[in-house]
């Protein structure tokens, strides 16, 4: 879908600009000028600050407060929380971040209160999560035919993410997140249906193509399992199956801490429910071994090391014939060269004349 930023979409933004436009003939010039900043520009125009907009268009900060008021609002802070009404998802983590740098002071641990918070989410995920519906997510993924995990924005790294620790469990396991944009998670979702699975990332502030992906898949009879932070959630009115998880963030729009604990929660459930589990494993292990780092040799793959001495050898021997053939070819070739050379000198060569030897008379 396509989304314009400037395009008045929603009834705040649209009574904001209205008021504005019917203003307009009767404000000053000045006020004018803020008007016009104000319709171009309503999302940055909402996460300014009086002192901001009055700099933008060169006027004054009384200037500014006048411009709200000839509006109808008290002042600029009735305005301003006027213009921030339709964006109030989007906006929150911008106000979260203007607030904390305004309040706190130089020696708050901010790391300390990240990782605190990381650990509330997890804890709240882990109380408040549907078991039933999490055994049914594993079931659905352990059953599906094909597994198609979407998610854009931040969600496009989870998404990817879960692919990898699915992909040893389950034979056909994509992420359409990352390659291609929304168009090429399109094309392979065409062929979706009856016995498909849908993965659907979404967390405020959600992306209208992961919520257009999981209808459309929907509408083509996949089942479409989400994992999102609530019911209000967009992504959850085309969902089957659908997963909670606490985001907060202080600073940003969310945490993907606790996101992540429960992919691998589904993953590790996934492994211990799926048949040849052991066996993919295993063979996920040695197939990768040569990659490792072995930290008793502080080589990669060391265990690997007589298979690659045997490689090497291999090698060897096969550069040593290749040198050998070549040589005999140069030794051979060296040979013609000559006997051509040979017989070509003696060909160009004069002749000497031969000489008529008189016979000895006799005594």
């Amino acid at each position: 879908m396509i989304h314009h930023p400037s395009a008045v979409s929603n009834p705040a933004e649209q009574a904001i600009a209205a008021r504005i436009t019917a203003a307009m003939p009767t404000l000053t010039p000045i006020h004018q000028r803020m008007g016009e900043y104000v319709l171009a520009h309503l999302f940055r125009a909402a996460t300014m600050r009086i002192d901001e907009l009055a700099s933008v268009v060169g006027a004054s900060v009384a200037s500014a407060n006048r411009f709200a008021r000839a509006l109808g609002f008290d002042g600029y802070p009735q305005f301003r929380e006027a213009l921030v009404r339709g964006f109030e998802a989007t906006l929150a983590p911008v106000e979260r971040l203007r607030s904390a740098q305004e309040t706190l002071a130089a020696g708050d641990d901010l790391i300390d209160a990240s990782l605190e918070q990381a650990a509330n989410n997890l804890h709240a995920t882990r109380t408040s999560i549907d078991r039933a519906i999490a055994d049914a997510a594993v079931d659905a993924i352990i059953a599906a035919r094909r597994v198609f995990v979407i998610g854009f924005g931040a969600s496009a790294f989870l998404a990817s993410l879960m692919e990898h620790g699915l992909l040893p469990y389950h034979d056909n396991v994509h992420s359409l997140a990352l390659s291609g944009g929304p168009s090429h998670a399109a094309r392979h979702l065409v062929g979706s249906g009856p016995g498909d699975l849908v993965i659907g990332i979404a967390f405020p502030r959600y992306v209208e193509d992961t919520i257009e992906l999981a209808r459309r898949a929907s509408e083509r009879g996949a089942r479409v399992l989400a994992l999102t932070d609530g019911p209000r959630s967009p992504l959850v009115r085309f969902a089957d199956l659908a997963l909670y998880v606490r985001t907060d963030r202080r600073l940003a729009s969310n945490a993907d801490s606790a996101v992540l604990a429960v992919i691998e929660a589904l993953c590790d459930a996934v492994a211990y429910r799926a048949q040849r589990s052991v066996k993919a494993a295993a063979e996920v292990s040695e197939f990768v071994l040569p990659w490792l780092f072995d930290p008793q040799s502080g080589a990669a793959g060391a265990a690997q090391e007589p298979a690659r001495a045997l490689s090497k050898a291999a090698r060897a021997k096969a550069a040593r014939l290749k040198h050998n053939d070549g040589a005999k070819a140069d030794s051979t070739q060296a040979g013609s060269t000559k006997a051509r050379d040979a017989e070509a000198k003696a060909i160009s060569a004069p002749r000497t004349p031969r000489t008529t030897r008189t016979p000895r008379s006799r005594r």
